[in-house]
């Protein structure tokens, strides 16, 4: 071997060791066991078995690392589909028969022997540098976003406690209700709390741990390593990979105003904050990967593809869509946009009806109307048509801290209107570069259609708390593919021009931002608002198209060469969140008051250990804050520490709370069922024994959580229930029937 090749080799088993290692580090705060325990976990019960499936059901890419990440996320929603069944049946190990049943795929369905192409060391260790920044965020700014120990464990905001909460009840339960208003069906997507629940069992890791920290981290990881193996198999090039995985973790929004670097207001990448406090969105990213592979796989017709080979290309695509249409509210419909589009273009081409294609969009449609009438049963959760208040919501964000003197000018909606658009669709500029390796390939325009049909739900619809924009972070995989896909498809000499026209990007993106650091609160006028707003995007733009032109002429390509310059210079204006992030992040605010009581997460969890998953607690805690003019009534935690129902704590996120048209009254509106309120709160006010005993025969009440900031706990109620914890402000009491006049107490 030449020396220089010996190099390359070196360098190939040099980047491999990254995603081990990268992964420790990502998670050096926590036990070592912790990660070696998940990491087992994943590569026995999940990764091995899902490659296995997938390989014997798809037929497989070609690739054996690229079939390796697909088949760890398909393994995860096999897994999804399996948990429940167990839990059902009271068997939570359930997961564990996945081994077993590949190795039954495996001896039944044996597999053409068909040589492998190896994967480029280069692409390999291309991604393994994404993977690398993905363990360096986590480090710096994912790790430290929700604290799970110490003091600010206590002051967290309602959405992680939330999803803490559901992770427990699907630890304990199925079919699921809300755990902190006992009785009340879920309406709400828990896919990703079955994957949770069920790496808890097997694993034995705290539930805030993996919720808060170890899943978020491996879903990012699978993200980035997903994105690449799925542009391999869209374009049959091994340099997609590594220009996926980098788009993935380094691109995007435009941006274009430096207040919005950290904010959360519509950023889409993975490494964004809100992607790590939504699990639901991690996960249903993570699935749509393997759907959207296993779709080019299917829609491509194949030559020597046999109907064994096709049904198993089906039923991989059915449990796909099925996991996914309960993981995310808004992602089938992203899908379904884009497979809509792929059907009419594959008819109008070959003049026929397209069947493949038809038969995903049936089952896209079962699914989805399953999902909504059974699952959601119907709930519009607040979810409203209202074009442009999107916009004008996040305006009225960015304008927070402005003095209220001041008049917004007529300009100021269109500029950010325009901004917030052009950054949503730019990855699909990569359309413009690609050359498909198929005659009538659909899969150009099945992205395409999803990217746009997302962009146009997050402008057209509403919801007050802006979840319609999870419509575009879902597209934002479908931008990447695209844009992926677009690159990968130059020629080598091409890349001299597209790399410093990326260059050009990120440098004109960054001169914009500059213009307005620390201006947009010092403004008195609307002239000065105006100019803040539009002198950034227009010094970016213009730089940008300046740039392309004096490339293209010292250049002087052809026109590919040209489009490439400017779909590359475009590309990188989107490449902002990450990079400034690992500087400069805004972590979400810590509130100024414990809204988890001290001593509560200790209290919780021993309700957990002295009680049964059905156990039934009461508590006197029902708002967020424990003093204050108004409930905000996103309390949430007792569930998600004890792991036990709560017969009424906040009432928040739930679908009679949600379906009203603003966050006040979604938040602040009062509890729908008064009586058992007062019932309830009678327990920590002026308790009896009638009331008690009612509480405890009627609603199925076994344990009372008191915190004293709430209420001064009358002295009666030691009395009338025995005290078995106190902790900082927190008392548990527990309930037991009434003595009989002989002694004993009667049998529960």
């Amino acid at each position: 071997m030449s020396r220089a090749g010996r190099v390359t080799g070196l360098a190939a088993l040099a980047s491999l060791p990254v995603l081990p290692l990268g992964w420790f580090v990502g998670l050096q705060a926590q036990p070592a066991w912790i990660p070696a325990a998940y990491l087992g976990y994943l590569l026995v019960v999940i990764a091995i078995p899902g490659t296995m499936f997938w390989r014997r059901l798809t037929g497989g890419s070609g690739w054996f690392l690229v079939d390796a990440v697909l088949g760890t996320t398909f393994g995860l929603a096999c897994e999804a589909l399996i948990y429940p069944l167990g839990r059902w049946l009271d068997l939570p190990l359930i997961a564990l028969v996945m081994p077993a049943l590949a190795l039954g795929l495996f001896l039944a369905l044996p597999r053409k022997s068909r040589d492998d192409r190896p994967t480029p060391w280069w692409a390999v260790a291309g991604v393994m540098v994404s993977a690398g920044v993905v363990a360096a965020w986590f480090v710096r700014v994912g790790s430290r976003l929700i604290p799970v120990d110490g003091p600010s464990a206590l002051r967290p905001n309602s959405d992680s406690p939330f999803q803490l909460s559901l992770a427990a009840e699907l630890t304990h339960h199925f079919p699921p209700q809300v755990p902190y208003v006992a009785g009340e069906p879920l309406t709400y997507h828990w896919m990703a709390y079955n994957h949770i629940a069920s790496a808890h069992w097997i694993t034995g890791i705290e539930l805030d741990v993996l919720t808060q920290r170890v899943v978020p981290f491996a879903f990012l990881l699978l993200t980035a390593l997903g994105a690449a193996a799925v542009g391999m198999v869209l374009t049959g090039r091994a340099v997609a990979a590594p220009i996926a995985a980098g788009l993935t973790v380094l691109a995007g929004d435009l941006s274009p105003w430096s207040w919005t670097v950290t904010h959360t207001l519509y950023h889409d990448s993975p490494l964004s904050m809100g992607q790590m406090i939504s699990p639901t969105q991690a996960y249903s990213t993570v699935i749509m990967l393997p759907l959207i592979a296993v779709t080019a796989l299917l829609l491509r017709r194949k030559a020597d593809q046999s109907k064994r080979r096709l049904a198993g290309l089906f039923l991989t695509a059915t449990i796909l869509i099925t996991v996914l249409s309960i993981s995310k509210a808004t992602a089938l419909p992203v899908y379904a946009a884009g497979i809509a589009a792929a059907w009419l273009y594959l008819t109008i081409k070959d003049r026929r009806l397209n069947v493949r294609a038809l038969v995903l969009g049936v089952l896209v449609g079962t699914t989805y109307t399953v999902n909504f009438f059974v699952v959601l049963r119907a709930a519009s959760h607040g979810m409203e048509v209202e074009p442009g208040k999107t916009f004008r919501n996040m305006l009225n964000t960015m304008l927070t801290g402005v003095d209220p003197s001041v008049q917004q000018g007529p300009d100021l909606l269109p500029i950010v209107t325009a901004a917030v658009l052009i950054g949503w669709l730019l990855p699909g500029a990569g359309i413009l570069l690609i050359r498909r390796r198929l005659p009538r390939d659909p899969m150009a325009v099945m992205l395409l259609a999803g990217l746009i049909g997302a962009v146009a739900a997050a402008s057209v619809l509403h919801h007050y708390s802006q979840a319609q924009v999870f419509f575009a972070r879902t597209a934002f995989v479908y931008g990447v593919l695209l844009a992926a896909w677009g690159l990968s498809s130059l020629e080598r000499r091409q890349y001299f021009a597209v790399a410093p026209a990326l260059a050009l990007g990120v440098t004109a993106i960054y001169v914009g931002r500059s213009r307005t650091d620390g201006l947009i609160r010092d403004c008195r006028d609307t002239a000065c608002l105006d100019r803040i707003f539009a002198e950034p995007l227009v010094y970016a733009l213009i730089l940008t198209a300046a740039g392309v032109l004096v490339l293209g002429l010292l250049i002087r390509g052809s026109r590919r060469t040209w489009a490439a310059i400017a779909v590359a210079a475009l590309l990188g204006l989107t490449v902002s969140p990450t990079i400034v992030s690992l500087r400069k992040f805004a972590f979400p605010p810590q509130t100024t008051y414990d809204s988890i009581a001290p001593g509560g997460i200790e209290a919780a969890r021993f309700i957990r250990r002295q009680s049964g998953p059905d156990d039934l607690i009461a508590t006197n805690i029902h708002c967020h804050a424990p003093t204050g003019s108004r409930c905000h009534s996103g309390s949430f935690w007792i569930p998600g520490y004890a792991e036990r129902r709560v017969l009424v704590e906040g009432w928040a996120y739930t679908a009679q709370a949600n379906n009203v048209h603003t966050s006040t009254d979604a938040v602040y509106g009062p509890f729908w069922d008064q009586a058992k309120l007062r019932i309830n709160d009678a327990a920590f006010t002026a308790p009896t024994r009638d009331g008690l005993e009612t509480l405890r025969t009627q609603y199925g009440v076994r344990w009372l959580l008191a915190d004293e900031r709430v209420n001064e706990v009358p002295e009666e109620l030691a009395k009338l229930a025995e005290l078995r914890f106190q902790s900082g402000t927190v008392r548990v009491y527990q309930l037991y029937p009434p003595r009989t006049p002989q002694g004993p107490r009667e049998t529960p």
